[in-house]
């Protein structure tokens, strides 16, 4: 009897000892804290910071330990960086990043050392394709998606033919793919697909061709500064009024004030917009305005929000125990997330299965006008899961 009271005094000691190991979850964010797209990642940040104050601080019950890294939009430093929160700092949970090309270095050292990635942004196909892994989450989009709903709303509007034009690089390639096989499975004709070396924004001659070969319609994918020259030079170029400009959502997403009345009326897809009519994102955008006054809330704050809300599944499946991974990454795979920007699962790849809007520009608001694809899945092409 007395040998039994105490290995069960020793078993509750141990179990108090590994409750307490495991009291904390460690966190590594790996974003861009610097360059073009240090706001993005710094807004990701935000989002997911605020749904664990929203907890209370916690998750599961456990406090959360963040640990940084500036990936500086650099592929050629991502191994490395990723390693300073791997092995150094022995994070339990990976998240990161905007830029696709470290993204994909991040999720193979991910698979590697059987690290838990959450991708709050990088839309780069493969990810949830070729690459993918159970180790690897994304709560953001694949390139893909946009364009092949923006291919659907072109067929409705009755376009016949198109021409799509591009940086010459992975998400423009990506995007563009998918207008074309969403326009052209319904009956539609891309004519010409342009191209330019990626960063330049001298569009001229590409405009110019455009006017020559007289389509129903153009589609594009451009981003931050050559999105603003670009929607600038298509509408001072005449081709506006004539040939209607249609593009993925970050054409028109966090550059509307600088591209002023020349982006007026553009419509665009993504997956999040403003003016959505559901409770969740009404009370996100106060709680996110009230937290971070001087920064409107936009869809690589929600991307992070639910990064979060991801990882809380996770760990109340396991009781706040990051070490039992495959118990934690099933109950993700399964999450049902209230997201802000609607109610949305995982595919079997670890890609959102997701509503993406019909935005029209309006002012200084991508609103919300209608759904150009209900519940879309990435097709994850490769992926062997």
């Amino acid at each position: 009897m007395q040998k039994t009271i105490i290995n069960t005094i020793l078993a509750a000691a141990l179990g108090v000892a590994c409750a307490s190991a495991n009291a904390t979850v460690k966190v590594g964010f790996m974003l861009p804290y610097s360059g073009t797209y240090a706001k993005l990642g710094e807004a990701i940040e935000n989002g997911f910071k605020l749904y664990v104050a929203e907890q209370g601080g916690k998750l599961a019950g456990q406090d959360i330990e963040y640990f940084k890294v500036d990936d500086e939009s650099d592929p050629s430093k991502a191994t490395e960086n990723a390693n300073r929160l791997i092995k150094r700092d022995q994070v339990d949970i990976l998240v990161g990043t905007v830029h696709s090309g470290v993204a994909l270095a991040l999720a193979k050292a991910a698979k590697e050392s059987d690290t838990t990635l959450i991708i709050p942004n990088a839309g780069a196909d493969a990810i949830t394709g070729p690459l993918c892994s159970k180790e690897v989450f994304r709560t953001s989009f694949t390139n893909w998606q946009p364009g092949y709903a923006m291919g659907q709303v072109a067929h409705e509007k009755g376009y016949k033919t198109a021409i799509t034009i591009t940086w010459n690089y992975a998400a423009g390639k990506e995007a563009t793919d998918g207008f074309k096989e969403g326009f052209e499975k319904l009956g539609g004709k891309v004519v010409k697909r342009l191209m330019l070396p990626f960063p330049k924004v001298e569009f001229q001659s590409l405009l110019t061709e455009i006017a020559a070969e007289k389509p129903d319609a153009v589609f594009t994918f451009f981003a931050g500064g050559g999105a603003v020259k670009f929607v600038k030079d298509y509408a001072d170029a005449g081709l506006g009024k004539t040939i209607p400009l249609l593009g993925s959502g970050f054409l028109t997403d966090g550059t509307l004030e600088a591209q002023g009345a020349a982006a007026q009326g553009l419509l665009t897809t993504l997956h999040y917009a403003d003016g959505l009519d559901n409770p969740k994102d009404k009370a996100f955008r106060a709680d996110y305005t009230k937290t971070y006054p001087d920064i409107a809330p936009d869809v690589y704050a929600v991307q992070g929000y639910d990064a979060a809300q991801l990882l809380a599944t996770g760990l109340n499946a396991v009781k706040g125990d990051a070490s039992k991974k495959d118990a934690m990454r099933g109950a993700m795979q399964g999450a049902t997330i209230d997201s802000p920007r609607g109610t949305f699962k995982l595919s079997k790849a670890g890609n959102p299965i997701q509503d993406i809007y019909l935005r029209e520009v309006q002012g200084l608001k991508n609103q919300v006008i209608g759904v150009a694809a209900k519940a879309l899945a990435d097709p994850a092409r490769g992926c062997k899961l």
